[in-house]
């Protein structure tokens, strides 16, 4: 995955293609495979790097919902267990089958929850993950060491999926171009452009690495810019009142030995009403999560202190170990994309997390919310959409059953390179050919340097970001560490992209900035 090559894919002017998409996170992403996949010719624009925003953030599941069957969201559970098991067929590589403990210190909870679970494995039908199944008190232990023992009653196992989000990114993107699309990071919509009836038939799209404009042809264009499609639509009628409320969601990363284990908690039900989850990832933990309105998205959003505490507090309550401030290796924050309520102090968990399509008398197609675990169908309604609409002809959805770039199984989720896939045996090589490239980038840690040039290989990564942040996650599991690697990615990148000593200052400067707001000071 090259980016000159979308590059020289803007050269001709004069061509029209068949759908722009303007966003990079896993929803716009999706759109992009779905229409390459159908033949149609495809333009992916990102003002970031792929999945910069939202969708790096998540809290690495790919589940059902078990919260939307306690809420009677029956339509959306059946579609996300069936997405689950389609997005584990087709990239085995990224997504693992996950065991999770409800841990259950009052007499009703085990029957309850294992009869509500019950029906979950049987709604997943032949796409389950196992089965639900109560658990006695010293098994509960067994399988989460670091459980509060104290009052513990028992437990139930239950079976969800597990994943790397921005790896799920790179590997779309990937996909996308494999099947004849063409996506560009930093590149930034900065206008519609129209024919004289009003209809949209393209966008202006500056390169922000190299300050040129382009003006782009297609016959659809899709906004699927997640928080930010509000600026895209005020572009096509500055009219329009904002369809999306931003919801922040934060997440804490935790030593693995607060659980122990390979096995996940959740907790059910918090002093907020959402559920808890504590996820063993890339040898770390990750305790999330939250949902506090904000008023505005923003690309960089940060854990507010109250959220902080409210983690910290409620995983206290059930680990035998109670974490502090001191513990977290790294905070992160991310914003949903959440239909604004239409009157003032509706809750968050009241907003339906269903996608939704909205069609602009200029044609522009906007799809919002959704989740990670959905991409998929979301972007094959929103294809459908276009069609529907007579603005792309007729075409079969392939992407059901269509391998993602990367596609491998069974796979090792313990062994340092297993998220690569299929690409695995170039990275190696990479490092075989110049041994200095072997070199672990962190003496903690398994990443390479080989990994860093591979990043920019093939992965489109320009900045420290890109690599440290969503091909490595180093920033997402130990900050510190993360800003230890910076000069050694910083000239590893220099190489590979011909800039001199000044671009790498500036750029473990910029980097080691974003680095402190993953701090807990």
């Amino acid at each position: 995955m090259n980016r000159q090559n979308s590059i020289r894919a803007l050269a001709d002017r004069e061509r029209i293609w068949d759908t722009i998409v303007i966003g990079g996170g896993a929803t716009g992403l999706g759109i992009a495979v779905d229409a390459a996949t159908r033949g149609f010719s495809t333009l992916l624009f990102e003002q970031e790097d792929f999945a910069k925003g939202t969708s790096s953030r998540s809290t690495k599941l790919v589940h059902g919902g078990v919260r939307y069957l306690a809420q009677g969201d029956v339509g959306l559970v059946l579609e996300a267990l069936k997405e689950r098991g389609l997005l584990q067929r087709n990239a085995p590589h990224l997504v693992k089958n996950e065991a999770f403990v409800i841990p259950c210190y009052r007499w009703w909870e085990k029957p309850f929850y294992t009869i509500g679970l019950t029906l979950y494995d049987l709604m997943a039908g032949r796409l389950g993950l196992g089965k639900s199944l109560p658990k006695k008190r010293k098994t509960t232990l067994e399988l989460i060491p670091g459980l509060r023992a104290e009052g513990l009653r028992g437990g139930v196992l239950y079976h969800d999926g597990q994943f790397d989000d921005a790896r799920m990114a790179v590997n779309l993107a990937q996909t996308a171009m494999d099947a004849g699309g063409f996506v560009m990071n930093y590149a930034r919509v900065t206008g519609l452009l129209k024919k004289a009836d009003g209809t949209v038939d393209g966008v202006r799209v500056e390169d922000r690495l190299t300050g040129e404009t382009h003006e782009m042809r297609s016959r659809t264009v899709i906004n699927a810019t997640g928080v930010f499609v509000d600026s895209i639509l005020l572009m096509d009628n500055p009219e329009d009142r904002p369809i999306v409320r931003p919801s922040q969601g934060i997440h804490l990363v935790l030593d693995r030995s607060f659980l122990g284990g390979t096995n996940a908690v959740m907790i059910p039900r918090t002093d907020d009403g959402r559920v808890l989850f504590a996820v063993p990832w890339h040898d770390r933990v990750i305790v999330g999560t939250t949902d506090t309105l904000r008023e505005h998205p923003e690309l960089e959003p940060r854990a507010l202190d109250e959220e902080i505490r409210f983690i910290l507090d409620t995983a206290g309550r059930y680990l035998t170990r109670k974490p502090t401030r001191e513990d977290v290796l790294s905070v992160f924050a991310g914003l949903r994309p959440l239909a604004a309520p239409k009157e003032e102090g509706k809750s968050t968990k009241e907003i339906s997390r269903s996608h939704k399509i909205i069609v602009s008398p200029s044609n522009l197609i906007t799809i919002t919310g959704g989740k990670w675990t959905t991409y998929r169908k979301m972007a094959q309604d929103t294809v459908d959409r276009a069609i529907a609409l007579n603005l792309l002809p007729p075409r079969e959805c392939m992407t059901a059953h269509y391998p993602i770039h990367g596609y491998h199984g069974p796979t090792d989720f313990e062994a340092p390179f297993y998220f690569y896939g299929s690409d695995e045996p170039k990275v190696r090589a990479l490092a075989n050919e110049r041994p200095e490239l072997a070199e672990r980038l962190h003496p903690d840690y398994p990443y390479t340097g080989a990994e860093a040039v591979w990043a920019v290989r093939e992965e489109m990564a320009v900045t420290v970001e890109d690599v440290l942040a969503r091909r490595l996650r180093m920033l997402l599991l130990d900050a510190r560490a993360a800003m230890a690697m910076a000069p050694r990615v910083a000239a590893l990148m220099a190489t590979e992209l011909s800039r001199d000593e000044h671009w790498q200052q500036e750029q473990v400067e910029a980097f080691t900035a974003l680095a402190e707001g993953y701090l807990l000071k």
